[in-house]
Order: C-alpha cells, then structure tokens, then sequence
C-alpha cells in the first residue's frame, strides 16, 4: 500500500498532465509502451529508484539521470511525466514505478479512447478475467516468476491465439504477466477492469451462464446492479456451458457463484469435510 506522500504524488502528478497526455491521442500507445518499460527498469534497479527519488538530490540532478536513462529517444511527453515525478515526493523509493505504471495504463486507456475503442478493451478484460477464473494452473503459469518474461509471454499468446483481442487489451493482458511487480496475474487484470471501469464513469458487471441472457434479464440485471453500486453499470454476458446452470456475477472484487457447478463443487467439498 503506498504510503500518503506517494498517493499524493501520484494523483496531483496525473492530474495536471491528463489533458495534455489525453491529447497526444494516437501518440499515447509509443508514450504507453514506453512507460511500462521504464517501469521495468525502475523495478529491477533499486540504485536508479534511489536516484530519482532522493528528496535531498536537487531537482536537476535527477533530470540529469533521467537525460542519461532516455536520453533524446523518448516521447517529449513522457519525459515530461518522468521529470515531473521526479520533482515529487514519495513515501518509498519504489513508489516511483507505481506512479510510472499508472500512467502507462491511462496512456493506453487515452489511445484506445483516441480509437473508439475503450468499451472494447474493458469487456475484452472482463472475458479474459472470467475465462481463467476456474483454471488455476493456467493461471500460476502466468505469475510463475521461476521462468523468464519473455517465456509467460510466448505462453500468453499461445493460449489466447484465437481471440481477436484489440491491441490495447493484449498490451495490458501481455503487461500483466511480463512484468509481474509482486502481483497475482487475475489481480492485475482486475486492477486494470476496475480502473477503465472509473475512466468510463460505469462499473463493470460480468455475468456467466450456461445460455445468454436474454434483453429482459440484462435490463433487470442494469437496475438491480446500478443500484446497488450507485452508478451506471455495463453488462458483459460470458456465456460458458460448463456452469450448466445458474449464474456467477462479479463486480469488482467480489463475486457471487450460484452457478450449478459451483454448487456441486461445494456438496462434493462438504461430503469429504464429513466422510
């Protein structure tokens, strides 16, 4: 958890460079890209972390490693974010790279807006978050951090072929398991759905059945969950026959099974509890 200095930083940081990050427009996936690789570098070099975030280092000095870092081939954009978190203050030495990797996600989350294609990308998360809720292997092999980057990677694409992802959804989705920053690989997708979720004013509800839903049931389902969340809300229907019946609905962190696999799943566990 990042400490009061840090989210301060990290906020005012944003905040003051939106607009200007929001206009770059098609020019934000070159500044995206090249944000998550800094934040690479910053998490695998501690000594760099120290440097430019040393509150008794003059200002200068830290724009002068940055100078040596980038030196003249990075966006001007993302230099500027870059010297401007340096001149902030943060609570601890790695709560630079958080602050480097929120702006690279709002830089993708900018050009897939730029594209009209912003709503695509948090339902694509939300189908890949649900299609990998039940396989945990699969999912250990993701944030297996015994293998290289580039071999989570080549095993991302292998198992996701045949989706025709949008590229903004398999930068984020190829992110999350290339550069795994301590995190489980669902908790990084979930990060991300939650933060388009708030880019889009709504909140994204998955919902998996056996069938689709039909337009009555979505509409009863937009009611119940915008209520209750007290915002505009997206329905996205996964339809997987294996629930057999049923529904899981998540929102957020927090997710409701009544589906009837999940059920059978709980009679079996209760039966050996009790054997």
């Amino acid at each position: 958890m990042r400490g009061e200095a840090s989210r301060i930083a990290d906020r005012e940081s944003r905040d003051s460079l939106a607009p200007k990050l929001r206009d770059t427009r098609d020019e934000a996936w070159r500044i995206g890209n090249e944000l998550f690789a800094i934040t690479s570098l910053l998490d695998h070099n501690v000594h760099v972390e120290r440097a430019l975030t040393d509150p008794s280092r003059p200002a200068e000095d830290k724009v002068a490693v940055l100078n040596t870092l980038l030196g003249d081939q990075a966006h001007p954009m993302t230099m500027e974010i870059m010297t401007d978190l340096v001149g902030r203050r943060f609570s601890r030495v790695s709560d630079i790279a958080n602050a480097v990797e929120d702006f690279g996600v709002d830089a993708m989350m900018y050009y897939a807006d730029a594209q009209g294609t912003t709503l695509q990308v948090s339902i694509e998360l939300a189908q890949l978050h649900s299609s990998l809720l039940n396989l945990p292997v699969v999912r250990s092999k993701l944030y297996d951090d015994s293998v290289s980057s580039e071999t989570r990677v080549k095993f991302f694409r292998a198992l996701f072929a045949d989706k025709d992802f949008d590229k903004v959804t398999m930068r984020l989705a190829e992110h999350a398991t290339c550069n795994l920053r301590n995190r489980r690989y669902l908790a990084t997708i979930q990060w991300l759905i939650n933060k388009f979720s708030r880019h889009m004013g709504e909140s994204m509800v998955t919902v998996t059945t056996a069938t689709p839903l039909t337009d009555e049931q979505i509409d009863k389902l937009i009611a119940i969950y915008s209520k209750k969340v007290g915002r505009g809300v997206h329905i996205n229907s996964v339809v997987d026959p294996t629930v057999l019946g049923g529904m899981r609905v998540q929102v957020g962190d927090e997710v409701t099974d009544n589906t009837v696999i999940a059920q059978l799943d709980h009679l079996q566990r209760t039966v050996k509890a009790t054997a």
